[in-house]
């Protein structure tokens, strides 16, 4: 199958896929080894993979290179684990959904565009839906989940404009795999905590999640970002919370409340007006979530 216009989306769905699947995996690995060591491996594997195709040079950099590329992979660090976490407490659908906030969020304030704000509100009330507040007891609503689905948002937001300026001092993979090595260190302490717990299993696993959330999506996107017209690629982002949803339910046989689903479609709703609209990422990893 040749790559062009019309086909390019096929490799874009297949990265969101192997995103959220890698993420519905994960969720499997965290009860077993905790949030910090299931992020540790996926990290370290993620990173000996992407240094080896990628071989960064480390001569020539100004300090404020360093300082970009540190960032950035703190802020890699930040938005794994606190996703991570989240799944301990909720399901991977709804986890997804209450941590898009964070992209949309900043594609409405960059445009600074009505429908993008009203589209943006409508999402925070698809949140609130998905969470279940309405017609969950202060005592039953799981917070700590909720809290930490919000901060990974937070740091995806954070992790998008961080991985535009490493792109812009960084050729190719190069800002990326320096960044895994920063992401790797800073998890470590935590991380290698939980190795008594590790199990050949676990280790394979996590081989898996690194090459499904972090190798595999990044370049699918990267090779159809040089054909995809831009709107596409926003709408096609935005189906993320769905297949989160759909993973959910293959991996973990985890079923959301109509009302879940109902809030659900108006944060994708949301995110195909706002990211829809949205000129290309500068790089292809702007795009990938924490999954």
């Amino acid at each position: 199958m040749s790559l062009d216009r019309r086909t390019a989306p096929l490799l874009v769905l297949g990265g969101v896929l192997s995103v959220q699947f890698g993420g519905a995996f994960a969720a499997t690995l965290v009860p077993r080894i905790g949030a910090t060591g299931s992020v540790l491996l996926r990290l370290l594997f993620a990173m000996v993979i992407l240094y080896a195709v990628a071989r960064p040079s480390w001569r020539r950099r100004t300090r404020a290179d360093w300082g970009t590329v540190v960032l950035f992979g703190l802020a890699l660090a930040a938005m794994n684990t606190s996703f991570y976490a989240s799944l301990a407490h909720l399901p991977i659908g709804v986890a997804v959904t209450i941590e898009f906030l964070g992209p949309l969020g900043l594609a409405a304030a960059l445009s600074r565009r009505l429908r993008d704000v009203v589209a943006v509100v409508a999402a925070a009330l698809g949140v609130v839906l998905v969470s279940g507040v309405l017609h969950t007891s202060l005592g039953q609503l799981d917070l700590v989940g909720v809290g930490f689905a919000a901060l990974a948002g937070v740091m995806w937001a954070a992790y998008i404009v961080l991985s535009q300026r490493t792109g812009r001092a960084f050729g190719g993979l190069d800002g990326l795999a320096l960044a895994l090595i920063v992401s790797t260190v800073a998890v470590a302490p935590l991380g290698l905590t939980t190795v008594d717990r590790w199990t050949p299993h676990d280790v394979a696993l996590g081989l898996g999640i690194a090459v499904l959330s972090s190798v595999l999506p990044y370049s699918l996107e990267l090779m159809a970002l040089r054909h995809l017209a831009q709107h596409v690629f926003g709408i096609l982002l935005s189906l993320e919370p769905v297949v989160a949803a759909l993973a959910g339910f293959v991996v973990l046989h985890q079923v959301l409340e109509p009302g879940q689903v109902a809030g659900m479609a108006l944060v994708v709703l949301a995110s195909a007006i706002v990211l829809g609209a949205r000129s290309r990422p500068e790089t292809p990893d702007a795009a990938l979530g924490p999954g």
